[in-house]
């Protein structure tokens, strides 16, 4: 892995100053980073005095056509260093906020320990896993799936007032702890963005689906993006890392990092 880009917040500050943009570094060294070189190389903002505001990231990977997924699937356009910054992410994460439809899709199971970063965590305050966040309206979830039945950490269910009482028992009894986060049938972005704040969770972690991150854009709640581009190109009708209604004005972030292995980019890139 090559870093091609790296901006540091004084870097970044200084080139605005000056006018233009943060130089780019000596030649770059192409080797296999450590898990403690991407967790620093990723490292949550350090939080501010006082009680801390949440930092939402999202990880996403695209081919070089606009495609999130293959298939319904995002693995046929990863790869191994991709996985290790999605490793990455979720360890240095209190919480995983997904789609309905992508932990269906998926199939998502419990975050698991990771051993090489128990002590950090440790450190920091963080329970030994993740918690994983379903964002759901309906609340159609297969309860029987290890993700309820079998965490670490309880899983977490947001939606609205109006879910069907019925589900929201069902999810209880499964074991998951559910949390309002919209007035009507849906999530309102900021209020789950506040409602996972409330249990003091502030290192946030989106993996989408589109959808889900179309609706934190939209909500201007997402403070981070962090983006892979796979070098393939798959046509057909796939989804973008992102959909729903255009907002009315591009939001315009900062690139952050640049890293590159086997032709796989991975970018980095902060709210203003």
């Amino acid at each position: 892995m090559r870093r091609l880009f790296p901006v540091t917040e004084e870097t970044a500050a200084q080139a605005r100053a000056d006018g233009g943009a943060p130089a780019a570094p000596g030649p770059a060294v192409d080797r296999e980073w450590g898990l403690a070189e991407l967790a620093a190389a990723y490292a949550y903002p350090d939080p501010a005095p006082g009680a801390p505001r949440p930092w939402l990231r999202a990880n996403m990977v695209s081919s070089l056509d606009g495609a999130a997924q293959h298939e319904g699937h995002s693995k046929p356009i990863s790869s191994a260093a991709d996985m290790r910054v999605f490793g990455t992410l979720r360890a240095l994460s209190d919480v995983v906020l997904v789609g309905a439809e992508t932990v269906r899709q998926e199939g998502y199971r419990p975050a698991r320990v990771r051993a090489e970063f128990a002590g950090a965590r440790a450190a920091a305050g963080q329970a030994p896993v993740p918690a994983i966040a379903i964002v759901s309206a309906s609340l159609d979830l297969d309860f029987t799936l290890p993700l309820f039945t079998s965490p670490l950490v309880p899983t977490l269910v947001l939606t609205g007032a109006a879910a069907a009482p019925d589900r929201v028992a069902a999810a209880e009894k499964a074991g998951a702890r559910v949390l309002v986060a919209g007035e009507g049938m849906g999530v309102e972005p900021a209020r789950a963005v506040e409602a996972l704040a409330g249990l003091g969770h502030t290192r946030l972690l989106t993996e989408g689906g589109p959808r889900l991150l179309g609706q934190l854009i939209a909500a201007e709640v997402l403070d981070e993006l962090c983006l892979t581009v796979s070098p393939t190109l798959t046509a057909g009708g796939a989804q973008r890392i992102s959909g729903g209604p255009p907002v009315a004005v591009p939001h315009r972030f900062e690139l952050v990092s640049l890293l590159e292995e086997d032709g796989f980019l991975f970018g980095r890139y902060r709210r203003p």
